[in-house]
């Protein structure tokens, strides 16, 4: 049996296709949407299982009025083991490329 990770630290960046995947984005909504109780319960659901660091996972979340934004997460830091589990704490940020998310 995988030991089951305590935390996984996830950054996440939105996937569009103009080259500048921050423009006309509220990132605020979409961490909002990616810490909810609801969407890291489906996570944990949809990935669980051995997870690696670099990992990455193609998602969206909704906007509101039926507009989706899709996001790539990406697994950051695994802490006290190598799998994602249902008591596994998710810690989401947006992704900044130039800096180290922080563990």
């Amino acid at each position: 049996m995988v030991p089951v990770a305590d935390r996984i630290v996830l950054s996440f960046a939105p996937s569009t296709a103009d080259g500048d995947p921050w423009s006309g984005v509220d990132t605020e909504w979409i961490v909002d949407e990616l810490r909810g109780d609801t969407y890291q319960q489906y996570l944990r659901r949809a990935h669980g299982g051995p997870v690696a660091v670099g990992e990455e996972w193609a998602e969206f979340v909704s906007c509101g009025c039926a507009t989706p934004q899709d996001v790539v997460l990406r697994v950051e830091h695994v802490e006290s083991g190598t799998a994602l589990g249902d008591t596994t704490t998710l810690d989401v940020h947006p992704r900044d490329d130039d800096e180290a998310v922080s563990q």
